[in-house]
């Protein structure tokens, strides 16, 4: 095991992070102030590692290393689920651990528009491990022989890690006063920060009317009625210094009760108005933003406004995902099967997926693929099988011209030859769809929140007409599923899933045969980066 301590830390090096030994007390073992500015070398992590053959490996955060480590402690006593939730969805991809307690570390690549650079908790049961801070890495274990483990094919050797959320950046950015963290080596966590949104109350000359409506606010938002807040509210005015006269004290009263009544109206207007104007599925964190909400009054007062539309009807929860909504769209279109046209299009494809599955007009073709598994390769054999007979767009978000052409030149076919549309795009590709041609997207980037995949392809959905997209997706090692699951199947006509050397059919809406399509696989060989060989047809595995 001190062997593979040591192996590890210095891989770990030549990856370029930080590195240091720590005891089986999760504290350093050696004065390690200076790796937070320089890389140690491999000569004094064998040193150190000849001392401390036990040591556990010790991954330096911040600038230095380039990555931040968000720490989920769920056995902490104001951990909430909900919160976890909301601000990191169930889907994301990056490098993570599992902790021996069960917790989760997740590992990002260090924002620079992070305003935080110490270590704290931002969040309940959620601490963050920027600049000046460390956390343990696989394979260590712990004082009780329990190890830090990569969640499967997510450690730092196989993926990059990801970018932080945006939510959880606004989050720290619009919350933070004074960066005062300071580890605390008896409860083994950073203090508390404190939050903008303290305030402090004082019933003497000049902050007398502001301490007066902060007090109305918070009464009337915790639900007291509104004869109950004016009984405290009478006592408090008249206890001031110096003292309101009775006349004066029941002006300010009624002022202060109706800014508060007004001030929460507003906000429930404008979270209201904000659902309404909201397409697919979204997160409370989201309408915050959306409202500019920053203080703990208003989000309460957000959370208060979306729960009174969710028990009326207006909006539903997204599954089991907490704090995620969609409104409810009762606005339903006619079926006009009258004129609608049975003639299925006649698309060329690799692998002779046509033999199989009918493609008609309107349809949405998802495929997902692992990386180097022959995405762009499929793709571009799409595009050279029936350019000569549909318009077709491909929007690329990766590939510049330069790449393009040489991909290009691969095929058995002239440049000048290749009769299609290349355009570069990354996002918001329901505004270019070109609703009667053959529109390909390569790749549909989803970074973080991947339930939005299925809103982001009904969105492509909602603007064809006689046309087709075909969406390309990104997709784990081993997953049976691109990202997003099962909510890129929703508009799918067609769904296949591509690994390397193998492709699979997942869903098939309309069957050229009755033989029933859905599971079926086939083997193959990509050469050249462009050319598909296979040894034998589709069959079921």
């Amino acid at each position: 095991m001190e062997k593979i301590y040591l192996k590890a830390a210095i891989q770990y090096l030549r990856n370029g992070y930080s590195i240091i030994p720590v005891g089986k007390n999760k504290k350093p073992l050696i004065a390690w102030k200076e790796f937070q500015d320089r890389l140690p070398t491999e000569d004094e992590i064998r040193e150190w590692w000849n001392q401390y053959p036990k040591a556990m490996i010790g991954v330096v955060t911040g600038p230095i290393s380039e990555i931040c480590v968000v720490d989920i402690d769920r056995y902490a006593q104001d951990y909430s689920e909900d919160i976890e939730l909301e601000y990191f969805p169930e889907g994301i991809v990056t490098p993570t651990v599992q902790t021996p307690r069960g917790g989760t570390h997740l590992y990002f690549k260090y924002p620079e528009d992070l305003n935080l650079t110490i270590n704290a908790r931002a969040l309940p049961g959620i601490d963050f491990r920027g600049r000046g801070g460390y956390v343990v890495a696989p394979p260590s274990r712990n004082g009780t022989g329990k190890g830090y483990q990569w969640v499967e094919g997510l450690s730092i050797d196989d993926i990059q890690p990801g970018p932080l959320p945006r939510a959880y950046i606004n989050n720290i950015n619009s919350s933070i006063r004074n960066v005062r963290g300071s580890y605390n080596s008896v409860t083994d966590h950073y203090q508390p920060l404190q939050d903008v949104t303290d305030v402090t109350v004082s019933f003497e000359q000049g902050k007398r009317d502001d301490s007066l409506f902060h007090t109305a606010h918070c009464l009337i938002k915790g639900g007291m009625s509104e004869s109950d807040a004016r009984h405290i509210l009478d006592i408090l005015a008249n206890n001031c210094n110096p003292l309101f006269s009775p006349k004066e004290a029941q002006v300010k009263i009624d002022s202060v009760l109706e800014r508060a009544r007004r001030k929460e109206r507003n906000i429930h207007k404008d979270a209201e108005d904000w659902v309404s104007v909201t397409n697919g599925y979204w997160s409370i964190t989201e309408c915050y933003q959306a409202l500019q909400s920053v203080t703990k009054e208003e989000k309460n007062a957000v959370r208060a406004a979306v729960h009174r539309l969710h028990k009326a009807g207006i909006i539903e929860k997204h599954g089991n995902k907490n704090g995620v909504y969609r409104t409810v769209n009762t606005q339903c279109e006619d079926i006009d099967f009258i004129s609608a046209t049975d003639t299925a299009m006649d698309i060329r494809w690799p692998f002779r997926i046509e033999d199989h599955v009918q493609i008609m007009p309107g349809n949405i073709i998802v495929v997902a693929g692992e990386p180097n598994s022959g995405k762009t390769a499929f793709l571009l054999n799409l595009v050279q099988k029936n350019m000569a007979r549909y318009e077709i767009y491909y929007f690329s978000s990766e590939m510049g011209a330069l790449e393009l052409r040489k991909r290009l030149k691969k095929f058995d076919a002239p440049l000048e030859d290749w009769k299609f549309h290349p355009k570069e795009r990354a996002s918001n590709f329901a505004d270019v769809i070109k609703p009667d041609a053959i529109n390909i997207i390569d790749f549909l980037e989803v970074y973080d929140e991947f339930y939005k995949i299925g809103g982001l392809i009904k969105e492509i959905y909602d603007k064809l007409k006689k046309g087709i997209a075909v969406i390309a997706i990104q997709k784990n090692k081993g997953a049976d599923y691109g990202l997003g699951g099962g909510r890129g199947l929703e508009k799918a006509r067609l769904y296949l899933t591509m690994e390397p050397g193998k492709a699979r059919i997942i869903k098939a809406k309309n069957w050229t045969t009755f033989e029933n399509p859905n599971g079926m696989e086939i083997t193959f060989k990509l050469a050249q980066g462009c050319k598909f060989f296979t040894d034998q047809g589709w069959k079921r595995p």
